[in-house]
């Protein structure tokens, strides 16, 4: 029992200590609690004076925008007020300005009136005088009609018909006097230019012919050049193309051939055989081989020496190598090469006087019988011009000067001033004296039948071969000749040259038909 009552003692004890505890943590919660509400006030309050201080500030703030922004309203308003007003001045001064000038324009009007009024008056007044002029003159033509004979339109015919021969006997006499002044003025430049460019150029004859003489030490050499039955002189004529004549003539033998470089290739092969002194077939095959080689070689410095001596540039090689083979050449005992110099030189001083490219002139010059040196045989066959340029077309030249070279014969057409000057120093180089040499009963038989065949036509009065025969000027009696018949009677003397004479290069024939009107003063 006891026990018991002591669990129940402690068990009561337990109790009311927790009660206990229970309250004294009751008391404390409720201090915290008024404590909680203390400090919420306290903050509630300073968040009121903290709102109210802020409200305030923004409230200051606001007002002070706003007057910002109503001061600058303000001036917006002032400023379009002004512009305004300054606009509305604009506006009054035009329309005052416009009213002047309507006060004006009106003030024009009336004074435009006036006059619009006085010239109808005066229109009028013209118009009665014209037709009275009219009627006037009516009668005055009638009264002449009457007393002349002629009408009106018949007079005026007259008169325009006396009018048309006076003004056509005046223009012709005129047109007649600038052409006479003209042609005297050129002719007097032109033959000034020309003998200047002729004085200014020295030049050497020719001296080329078609037979070459070997001279020898003595007669002995000669056998041994002919060899064993001839075979020496065989086989050296055989690999030059050039017919060696061995005769009579002492310590000489004679070298034939119409082509100088096979001429000059078999002179240095016999001089080099007769050095050597080993002349046999073999031996002479050798030796024309290195001679030939040789003589190429020597025919492309003498083209570039002769190219640098005339200051032309760029030339093709192939035109240089054409341009050296010329030394080798001859046109009617004329060394070819020194002709082209000549006539390079030539046009070179006549385009500098006359103000045109001299540099492309002498190039001109220079390779304008270029086509007289073909390669192959094919190509002798095509007129040396027109061989020429096609050469200088392939190796770039310039148009000009291919041109020059095609023409220089009047075988095409001239397209250049160079082309004249070319065919112009062609001529003074080929027809000064000496410059070529021809047998003289020949040469001189030739013209005498160019001539006559000529005069065997009707109507020719007079026959002329200049140009050392290259040009036949034929002049024919205007009574019996007419423009056409001379023009037909051109090709015909062509026709019956080229038919019954046998001549070097081209022969020009011109027709001329002369009408003279002769009157005396007395």
């Amino acid at each position: 029992m006891e026990s018991t009552t002591l669990i129940i003692v402690g068990i009561i004890g337990l109790a009311v200590g927790f009660a206990i505890a229970k309250f004294m943590e009751k008391g404390k919660a409720s201090k915290t609690l008024i404590n909680a509400k203390k400090e919420a006030e306290t903050i509630l309050k300073n968040a009121k004076n903290e709102g109210e201080s802020i409200k305030k500030d923004k409230i200051f703030q606001a007002k002070e925008k706003f007057l910002e922004l109503k001061a600058e309203h303000e001036k917006v308003i002032i400023s379009k007020d002004k512009k305004m007003s300054e606009a509305l001045k604009r506006t009054r001064d035009k329309e005052s300005q416009v009213s002047s000038e309507l006060a004006k324009s009106k003030k024009l009007n009336e004074e435009l009136d006036v006059k619009i009024r006085e010239v109808t008056h005066r229109e009028e007044i013209f118009e009665k005088k014209q037709a009275e002029l009219d009627k006037l003159h009516n009668n005055q033509v009638q009264q002449l009609e009457v007393i002349s004979g002629l009408s009106a339109d018949e007079a005026k015919g007259q008169l325009l018909e006396s009018l048309k021969e006076t003004a056509k006997t005046d223009a012709m006499a005129f047109v007649q006097t600038a052409v006479e002044e003209a042609k005297l003025t050129a002719q007097q430049e032109a033959r000034k230019i020309v003998i200047n460019t002729i004085q200014r150029i020295g030049t050497e004859e020719a001296v080329e012919n078609c037979v070459s003489v070997f001279n020898l030490e003595s007669d002995d050499v000669k056998g041994r050049i002919i060899g064993r039955e001839g075979r020496n002189i065989r086989a050296l004529e055989s690999a030059t193309g050039v017919e060696i004549i061995v005769d009579d003539t002492p310590e000489a033998i004679i070298l034939s051939c119409f082509d100088s470089v096979r001429r000059e290739v078999a002179r240095l092969s016999l001089h080099k055989l007769v050095t050597d002194g080993r002349i046999h077939p073999a031996r002479i095959e050798e030796i024309v081989k290195k001679t030939e080689k040789q003589i190429e070689q020597e025919i492309v410095e003498v083209g570039k020496r002769a190219v640098i001596d005339l200051g032309i540039h760029g030339l093709h090689p192939e035109l240089v190598r054409a341009v050296g083979r010329m030394k080798y050449r001859s046109s009617y005992g004329q060394n070819l090469l020194q002709h082209s110099r000549e006539v390079a030189k030539l046009c070179g001083v006549m385009a500098a006087e006359l103000g045109l490219n001299a540099k492309l002139a002498k190039r001109a010059g220079l390779l304008h019988d270029i086509g007289k040196v073909p390669n192959t045989e094919t190509e002798i066959e095509t007129p040396h011009a027109i061989l020429g340029m096609q050469w200088a077309e392939k190796y770039g030249e310039k148009p000009d000067v291919c041109n020059a070279i095609g023409a220089h014969h009047d075988e095409i057409e001239m397209k250049t001033l160079i082309s004249p000057i070319v065919q112009v120093c062609d001529a003074i180089s080929g027809a000064r004296p000496g410059a070529r040499r021809q047998v003289l009963d020949s040469y001189i038989q030739r013209l005498k039948d160019l001539e006559d065949i000529a005069f065997g036509f009707g109507g020719v009065q007079k026959a002329y071969a200049i140009q050392a025969g290259r040009e036949l000027r034929v002049i024919v009696e205007s009574e019996k000749v007419s423009d056409e018949k001379a023009a037909q009677l051109s090709f015909e003397i062509s026709q019956k040259i080229q038919t019954d004479m046998t001549y070097p290069g081209q022969v020009k024939v011109t027709v001329i038909r002369e009408t003279r009107s002769v009157n005396v003063a007395k």
